[in-house]
């Protein structure tokens, strides 16, 4: 299609479209499925969700479309056990059985070996999943992908993760952005190669206030207890000093994980506003508008789903985080929709069994 687009002057370049009474004609039905089939029928669930929630999603002037099928995301999660899952396995009753014959260091070793193996497919399940929902995802005929098959980067995902938990955590915000960009700069859409450049120093200030909190709640947490100890003790002596410093350690507890979670929740809302700003497509930028507030409010209702509805509303949650994805996902720039063709890359024939393996999620 010849000309091009500016959607600058536009409401949003992205909207979603759907609505929660709709997708429950498919997420309850695919729940009742799935429990009559032991948890087979998940595959195929996962890919209804994903046409739904694709094609209620309109970027610009044209919805998306899902094109991956249940059998590719059954048949990788067969291929990764087959491939991993049983050797693993295997390895870690070698380890166990060498170390009950008296051959701890051997034993250590092959657990060592394994976990080492796990670590490593951690991080190519990330790249992978990644580029096999790229490269099922439509827009004006187009898809995207990767000619990487992720196995550097799960290399790399290993040492910039371990750099960043060896200073006591501290680079931690330098191994988040730089493993983001590192895999998005391998990937494409259409023609195009996404390009992402996002600085760990935008967002380590809000990390250092997640990081020095705990300390900061501890010593706190000592003066409330200390406070109500005191504060008891004038009322009811030595017993109302117990009770005030029950009271107060049970403050603190609350304070503590309260308190360490909301400052957390602030982070990565951070995080995310500083990856997808720093992430371009072409001329097209990209910015994610949702605030630490729009992330409170998003896991209390996710929360409150899932407990009033004793665990039904578990089904809703991949609805809840999608709609709310696009809703604050927006983008700047121009399109030029006659230098569109489509993607080159190589297309995967099997799904993310790895990411799937790994428990990782399905959005």
């Amino acid at each position: 299609m010849n000309g091009s687009h500016q959607n600058e002057d536009a409401d949003s370049a992205f909207a979603f479209e759907g609505n929660w009474q709709d997708f429950a004609k498919i997420a309850l039905p695919n729940l009742l499925l799935t429990i009559v089939t032991l948890g087979v029928y998940r595959f195929w669930a996962t890919t209804r969700e994903r046409r739904y929630l694709w094609s209620r999603t309109r970027f610009v002037d044209e919805n998306l479309e899902w094109a991956g099928t249940g059998m590719e995301l059954f048949f990788g999660f067969v291929m990764v056990f087959v491939l991993f899952g049983i050797p693993y396995f295997g390895l870690s009753f070698v380890a166990q059985a060498l170390v009950a014959r008296g051959y701890e260091s051997l034993g250590i070793a092959l657990s060592a070996v394994a976990a080492l193996a796990i670590f490593y497919l951690l991080g190519v399940a990330r790249f992978r999943a990644l580029r096999y929902r790229l490269s099922r995802t439509r827009w004006r005929g187009i898809r995207g992908g990767s000619n990487s098959n992720g196995f550097l980067f799960g290399l790399s995902y290993m040492w910039k993760t371990a750099l960043g938990w060896l200073p006591l955590g501290l680079l931690l915000p330098w191994s988040m952005t730089s493993l983001w960009n590192e895999r998005w700069n391998r990937m494409s859409f259409g023609p195009f190669a996404f390009e992402a450049d996002a600085r760990s120093g935008n967002v380590f200030a809000r990390f250092l206030l997640f990081y020095l909190s705990p300390l900061v709640f501890f010593i706190g947490g000592m003066v409330m207890a200390a406070m109500g100890m005191l504060a008891g003790y004038g009322i009811g002596g030595e017993g109302g000093a117990q009770i005030g410093g029950i009271i107060g350690m049970v403050g603190l507890i609350l304070f503590f994980y309260l308190g360490l979670g909301l400052i957390a929740v602030a982070f990565y809302a951070k995080y995310y506003r500083e990856v997808v700003g720093a992430t371009r497509w072409r001329d097209l930028g990209f910015h994610f508008e949702a605030s630490s507030l729009d992330w409170v409010k998003l896991l209390l209702g996710d929360a409150l789903l899932v407990v009033l509805t004793f665990g039904i509303g578990f089904v809703f949650l991949s609805y809840r985080h999608w709609k709310f994805f696009v809703t604050h996902l927006d983008a700047h720039g121009e399109i030029l929709l006659d230098e569109l063709t489509q993607s080159q890359t190589r297309t995967a024939r099997h799904g993310e069994g790895l990411l799937d393996a790994f428990d990782m999620g399905a959005i």
